[in-house]
């Protein structure tokens, strides 16, 4: 018996039929002798439509009252699972963030959660009760109704799960688990059983789609079991947690993550002396634009080429920004690629592990794959290449460091080995 967590996003709550499929996964847990609250995000599709409805009154709504109409979104889910709890029989009782005093700053579309009050919730857990919470929204202390940003339902089921020392958090999705790649791409991705959180920072922060970077922070900050599942299939899904046993037999990459979402700045000819790399950021940091990988090439002639990639949306104003300081800054040109990609391997096997580098560079030059810029850590290798080569370059990588799923033959035959 445990005490669980269980989130189900927009997409699992999407019609009726859906929230009656969640109610009886719901049950399903209960019948097993679990302990269940279940933190819901908003039908899909129904926070854009709240939006949409905002923008017809004004181009620029105030942050305060958008919290408050958006927020309505979860709450109309959370209603209507406990009504589909209770028709089936089981005890279930609804709660928003303001209900449970989940507490938050006061930014409004992107607050930070400071506390929860876990003793309503376990008051009525202990009751026999399903509670039923409101994802992605919050209170501040002088009562006004916050949101935490888009995904933020997945960071309130981790947050609520901390609160009250669940067993563990299960994230309900549309899709299976965690892949070692996307199966879109590379069909012959394999389902992982379990991972790090620090894999999966990387992996969500690099362009996965799985779960919220802050959703995962928080799980290992506090040390919350996360567990990706599906709404719709059965399976364990994946499991994420601390690598207890050390990395012993921790594969040497867990998977390949990729980011459309690129672009790349550089600026040649600037004088090579100290401060030109702040002389260069500085105009694009005070622009609220955020700065990825960066490469700087010193030539023999006292002069500096530097790059860096910055996000697609922020491709045109960081351009049209350097551009204006080009002459303060004695660049020869300022130029820019908004068509490439970043591809990176993600994996705590490389701790221990030589060879991995050269292994993925020497994959990427047999297929002719030209690569723009290099980023390493402790447990990642980034490449930045030109977008129109990654499918091919996410397939050879996935083949070359054996990621793919092992068919019945092969697994047969390996265990006859052994």
């Amino acid at each position: 018996m445990a005490l669980l967590v269980q989130k189900f996003g927009g997409t699992s709550v999407g019609s009726i039929s859906k929230i009656q499929h969640v109610a009886d996964k719901v049950i399903s847990a209960r019948e097993q002798g679990h302990d269940v609250v279940v933190v819901v995000s908003a039908m899909s599709g129904e926070t854009n439509r709240l939006i949409d409805l905002a923008k017809e009154i004004s181009t620029a709504p105030p942050p305060r009252e958008l919290d408050v109409l958006v927020s309505t979104g979860e709450q109309v889910t959370i209603a209507l699972l406990s009504m589909a709890l209770i028709e089936k029989g089981h005890s279930a009782c609804s709660y928003t963030g303001t209900q449970i005093s989940l507490l938050t700053d006061d930014v409004h579309g992107k607050a930070r959660i400071r506390s929860i009050n876990s003793e309503r919730i376990l008051t009525d857990v202990k009751k026999g009760c399903v509670v039923v919470v409101a994802g992605f929204q919050g209170v501040t202390d002088e009562g006004h109704i916050t949101t935490l940003g888009r995904g933020g339902s997945d960071t309130s089921a981790v947050a609520v799960a901390a609160a009250i020392n669940a067993d563990e958090c299960q994230i309900y999705t549309d899709v299976k688990g965690v892949y070692t790649t996307d199966p879109r791409i590379e069909p012959k991705a394999r389902l992982l059983k379990k991972i790090t959180f620090e894999e999966m920072l990387e992996m969500a922060s690099l362009g996965s789609k799985v779960l919220q970077i802050r959703a995962v922070e928080f799980a290992g900050k506090h040390n919350v079991p996360l567990r990706v599942l599906s709404t719709f299939e059965e399976g364990e899904g994946t499991l994420i947690n601390y690598d207890e046993e050390g990395g012993m037999e921790q594969a040497l990459i867990s998977g390949i993550a990729f980011n459309r979402d690129e672009a790349q700045i550089t600026i040649t000819g600037v004088p090579d002396k100290p401060g030109i790399a702040f002389q260069i950021l500085g105009p694009i940091a005070k622009a609220n634009i955020e700065v990825d990988m960066i490469v700087q090439n010193v030539a023999g002639d006292e002069t500096t080429d530097f790059t860096f990639t910055v996000h697609r949306n922020d491709y045109d104003r960081s351009l049209e920004i350097l551009k204006k300081h080009a002459v303060e800054l004695q660049a020869e040109d300022v130029s820019g690629d908004d068509t490439i990609v970043k591809v990176s391997m993600v994996g705590v096997g490389m701790r221990s592990h030589a060879g991995i580098a050269s292994k993925m560079f020497e994959v990427l030059s047999k297929e002719s794959i030209n690569i723009r810029m290099i980023s390493t850590s402790e447990i990642k290798i980034s490449v930045i290449i030109d977008e129109k080569y990654l499918e091919l370059a996410v397939r050879a990588l996935h083949s070359a460091f054996d990621l793919e799923e092992p068919s019945p033959q092969n697994e047969e035959n390996s265990l006859s080995e052994t």
